[in-house]
């Protein structure tokens, strides 16, 4: 067994989240401070996360310790079997360290926001369609493992199968930070269940994650940029409201950018939704602007197909899910596409 000693070295700097921690606590003593909702709810949040790295770090490290001392006695007394429980225990540890080693990495200012998540099918029709549905599936299992609430903004239906396009709205403790590295266009190849003389197709469909901004950060719309447009909504959360032009769509001319929202029986509560939903885009695109990386992931979300994913999950003719940025690999796609995608979620962290 490798020194476990050297597992922890490098993870993270400990004095300096004490440091973080003290200075959150002298920022919750100013006056005024517990006035101000959002900024009380930030700071418990990060202080929340500080605490937990530090403890599992005191915790871990004399775990560590103690378990050194049992397996030089174990080597001792050539015991095979504490040994072996030393391995398992060594084992156990380890993982404990990488959840740490990820909570380390979720320090950038908007990390801790939740976010917007938008799936788009590319061109294919059915096959990408019922892809994208596929994707969003992938997600929901992903949230619901991780405790995360979300609801449906807006669905657009295939006219046999799938989504064509969904926003769903999520909530939960760093999801930005966790799920920023999900934007992109993810890849399948597949024998299509759609096709009678049963051919590998490969479908494309997009993935889009922005922050959902609080009212900590001001950003001004100027309503002469705006195009408001009403229609009857369908899908999920419009079967009520058939009857009625109760969807509300936003586009801000300036950017282009486009939001819409169907889930609610009120054109006022949609129209609320999608001006949440337009400043959260705008927030984006100004962080775009200024990160020259981001600046070319929005290039690449223009384009859903070849040459621009950074997933690809393929079922035949062999079976194997890979990201083309880190190389990480699993060759269980079914377990991957059942919500467990963690080790990408962090490889994606680690990375970046």
């Amino acid at each position: 067994m490798k020194n476990p000693l050297k597992i922890l070295g490098g993870i993270f700097e400990k004095n300096k989240i004490e440091e973080k921690i003290t200075n959150l606590e002298k920022e919750s003593l100013k006056k005024d401070f517990w006035k101000d909702k959002l900024k009380v709810q930030k700071n418990v949040k990060e202080k929340n996360l500080y605490n937990k790295i530090v403890s599992s770090f005191k915790n871990t490290n004399t775990e560590i310790k103690n378990l050194k001392e049992i397996y030089s006695l174990g080597i001792e007394e050539d015991n095979h079997e504490v040994l072996k429980d030393c391995e398992k225990k060594l084992s156990q540890i380890t993982d404990e360290i990488k959840k740490n080693e990820v909570s380390c990495f979720l320090s950038k200012e908007d990390d801790h926001l939740d976010i917007y998540l938008e799936i788009h099918a590319g061109a294919g029709g059915t096959e990408s369609q019922d892809w994208a549905l596929m994707l969003r599936r992938m997600y929901l299992k992903w949230f619901d493992k991780k405790l995360f609430k979300y609801q449906i903004i807006s669905e657009h239906k295939g006219e046999e199968a799938g989504i064509k396009s969904t926003t769903l709205k999520v909530s939960g403790d760093y999801l930005y930070g966790l799920m920023r590295n999900e934007s992109g266009v993810h890849r399948l190849v597949r024998i299509s269940p759609f096709d009678s003389g049963a051919r590998r197709h490969t479908s494309f469909a997009s993935i889009w994650v922005y922050p959902a901004v609080d009212d900590t950060i001001n950003l001004e719309i100027n309503e002469k940029d705006l195009r408001i447009d009403t229609y009857r909504s369908s899908g999920a959360g419009g079967q009520h409201v058939n009857t009625t032009d109760s969807a509300v769509r936003i586009t801000h001319l300036p950017t282009k950018i486009v939001v819409q929202c169907q889930n609610e029986r009120s054109q006022h509560k949609n129209k609320e939704t999608c001006y949440k939903m337009l400043k959260a885009r705008l927030y984006e695109f100004e962080i775009q602007k200024r990160e020259v990386e981001s600046q070319k992931n929005l290039k690449s979300k223009t384009d859903i197909g070849w040459g621009h994913q950074i997933r690809s999950y393929v079922l035949q003719p062999y079976r194997l899910v890979k990201d083309l940025r880190n190389k990480i690999e699993s060759s269980n796609p079914d377990d991957v596409l059942n919500g467990n995608i963690d080790q990408f979620i962090e490889a994606g962290l680690i990375k970046n």
